[in-house]
């Protein structure tokens, strides 16, 4: 089983690799409709703040972007086991978690998705609405603001859950974003999980979440995500992510370090059971491969 996991981690990688190339050569873009869109708005005078970040996710949480109309974007994400179990499992790279999903842009201001975890075999549904764009000139707005929201179904065999519903949990976010320049973005996330059934007191727990962006050359992106946890729970710790986005046209492939195992809002957010102080760190990346599933209209300028 090792040996199999790990051959998948390396296809996927070459998969990455591969993908790299075929994104250089076509420079598709990620957000092309709604650039499109954009360039609207600038005949009205109003200029909207575009790429606040390279890609809809920030690391494991979701950004404020939103993919253009028509676009289809397939994920795969890994997140390998602890470094510091040391050599004898490759610092991890031997056991993996992974999540594939499909997100997709109904219109400008709406976004859909779907996905299917391997920890606790879980499926995420959710949806990202946008409610204010950063603009400048006509329309003066400082900030960018959505709301996101998920249903987490854990269909894992688990002798404690009696009643169905009790496998159901769900989150409610607000992103408010701005970005400062060409190099500095930052992300405030609060939020709200609801789980239908909890081992603790109550079922509601609360948390806020930070994020940024600090560009480094004109390709690569260092980016971090951090949820502070209002509501404890014994055995759970803050969620902890750093990385790399790297930007091939279109394509952006994140590289990156966290000690949370899921990857939906309940369980990275609220269970990651993994310390930093303690080596609890996994390895992690994300692939993404777009596909113009409707052609947006040609914008006559």
């Amino acid at each position: 089983m090792k040996i199999i996991l790990m051959k998948q981690a390396v296809i996927l990688l070459l998969l990455a690799v591969g993908t790299f190339k075929i994104a250089t050569a076509q420079d598709v873009d990620l957000f092309k409709s709604q650039d499109e869109q954009d360039k609207k708005d600038k005949k009205n005078l109003t200029d909207y703040a575009t790429s606040t970040f390279k890609t809809t996710r920030l690391i494991n949480g979701q950004s404020i972007e939103n993919l253009g109309s028509g676009i289809l974007d397939v994920k795969i994400s890994h997140r390998f086991d602890p470094v510091n179990e040391g050599a004898y499992t490759l610092f991890g790279l031997d056991n993996a978690t992974m999540r594939m999903g499909v997100d997709y842009g109904v219109n400008k201001w709406l976004m859909v998705g779907v996905g299917r975890s391997t920890f606790e075999k879980t499926y995420d549904f959710f949806a990202k609405a946008r409610i204010l764009r950063q603009s400048k000139g006509k329309v003066n707005m400082p900030i960018s603001l959505s709301y996101a929201g998920s249903f987490i179904w854990k269909t894992i065999k688990d002798s404690k859950i009696t009643n169905y519903d009790d496998r159901f949990a769900y989150s409610h976010q607000l992103l408010i974003a701005r970005k400062f320049n060409d190099y500095v973005s930052l992300q405030l996330m609060p939020t709200l999980v609801h789980y239908n059934l909890t081992s603790g007191a109550q079922n509601d727990y609360y948390s806020l979440g930070v994020g940024g962006r600090l560009r480094l050359s004109r390709r690569v992106n260092l980016t971090s995500e951090y949820y502070y946890r209002f509501t404890k729970e014994a055995g759970y710790y803050n969620s902890l992510s750093v990385g790399f986005d790297i930007e091939t046209g279109g394509h952006v492939f994140q590289f990156h370090f966290t000690n949370a195992t899921g990857m939906t809002d309940r369980t990275f957010i609220e269970e990651t059971s993994n310390k930093w102080g303690d080596g609890g760190v996994r390895f992690g990346f994300n692939i993404a491969r777009v596909f113009t599933i409707v052609k947006p209209k040609e914008v006559k300028l």
